[in-house]
């Protein structure tokens, strides 16, 4: 019988910490968007490197939700830790409360507590730039340095959303956050958001990648809209040969520029020159490789979990998070918007020499807004191909995002 009640404890025990009882209505509302993110990853293909391990970061937390807990040390009498270790006392820091000795007992945090610190520090972030220099060839960009422009003006988007998000009431850390949602840059909203508003990291990190996947479906309305079809016909001139010194001399020239005028953009900007200086140098094949590849891999996964791992139930489930989703939306089609604005004056300027349509590319979201620019200039011209052209904006609005964001954490940070 001793045996039975023993059992039946066990297992009433078994269900009272299982997830049918710790879990709320939030968690598993929580749970099905995950499954839904799941979805857009995997069959949709809407940037699966980082959305899927966001979604099963924000899973795995909604299911479990120690694995994000922070450690804590708990309070234990010194007499009771020592009757129960056989007298033996331990090196554990001593309280005094009411004249009683407590050791203060350390108590772990979760696995992905630990991994979220690369974040809440600032360390993933720039470690994807370095990656991305790595990838990036800013060859257009020097051979048409007039899309320095476009670039630039793709971000009056997140100064605009800027000042909205403090007009419907959040504070001004939390509404710079919310506007570099606009810059279409990923790392860049989520290390902007770790230094203004990490409480805010859940909605922005999903809101900021899931408009970096649907580039194909929310520009091409907003291009036709603001261009003619003479207009989106116009098919430029082949880019100038760039030499390798051009190549090499820009990352540094950059560096040094923002490095002097603004301090607070040099761990992204930095990091993005010295990848690129890898690439160009050709004197570091081996690491970057490493940087390309094994780096920024391992990186993605512990950046797209961890940020996953902050949407638990009770942070993201507000009415805050909606406003946040759409001020984002709003922030990403005025980029797109001033950057089209932008290029249709270049247009005007340059009686017709300029496509208008690579303005959209200064959102940043390399390479993919610089196909989608292609995509609709061939969809009027089967023989224009802007793809080049529109890069040229789109890794200027790489740098962009990032001294936008060395702009916001200046006054703000």
């Amino acid at each position: 019988m001793d045996m039975l009640n023993g059992f039946w404890q066990a297992l009433v025990g078994l269900f009272y910490d299982s997830g049918l009882v710790a879990l709320n209505w939030k968690n598993y509302v929580m749970i099905a968007i995950s499954c839904v993110l799941l979805y857009l990853a995997i069959k949709k293909q809407y940037e699966p490197l980082l959305l899927l391990p966001i979604a099963f970061g924000m899973l795995i937390v909604n299911l479990y939700p120690p694995i994000m807990a922070a450690p804590s040390n708990e309070l234990v009498p010194v007499s009771e830790y020592m009757a129960s270790h056989g007298g033996e006392a331990a090196n554990y820091a001593i309280e005094t409360l009411n004249g009683v000795d407590y050791y203060k007992v350390p108590e772990y945090g979760g696995l992905l507590y630990y991994l979220y610190q690369g974040v809440k520090l600032g360390i993933y972030p720039p470690l994807i730039f370095l990656g991305i220099g790595c990838m990036t060839d800013f060859g257009p960009l020097i051979a048409n340095p007039k899309s320095f422009i476009l670039g630039a003006a793709a971000q009056i988007g997140i100064f605009f959303t800027f000042i909205v998000a403090i007009l419907l009431g959040f504070t001004g850390q939390e509404a710079g956050a919310i506007g570099i949602i606009g810059g279409a840059d990923g790392p860049t909203a989520i290390y902007v958001t770790s230094k203004l508003a990490d409480h805010l990291l859940g909605p922005i990190a999903v809101a900021a990648y899931s408009y970096m996947a649907l580039v194909p479906i929310i520009q091409p309305p907003i291009m036709k809209a603001l261009t003619t079809k003479k207009e989106r016909s116009v098919v430029m001139q082949q880019l100038r040969p760039v030499s390798k010194l051009e190549k090499i001399l820009f990352p540094i020239i950059v560096t040094i520029v923002c490095a002097l005028l603004l301090p607070s953009a040099a761990p992204l900007v930095g990091m993005l020159m010295l990848g690129n200086l890898f690439k160009e140098s050709g004197v570091v094949d081996r690491i970057f490789k490493t940087a390309q590849n094994e780096l920024m891999n391992i990186i993605t996964i512990f950046l797209g979990l961890t940020v996953g791992a902050t949407a638990t139930g009770d942070v993201f489930l507000r009415a805050d998070t909606l406003k946040i989703i759409g001020l984002g939306l709003a922030a990403f089609c005025l980029g797109t918007t001033f950057g089209v604005f932008f290029g249709k004056l270049m247009y005007i300027f340059t009686k017709g020499k300029v496509n208008p349509l690579i303005g959209s590319a200064g959102v940043s979201a390399v390479p993919m807004a610089a196909r989608v620019a292609n995509k609709v200039g061939q969809s009027e011209n089967p023989s224009n191909f802007l793809l080049m052209h529109a890069m040229g904006p789109n890794v200027a609005g790489v740098i962009g995002s990032a001294v936008a964001a060395g702009v916001l954490l200046s006054i703000l940070g």
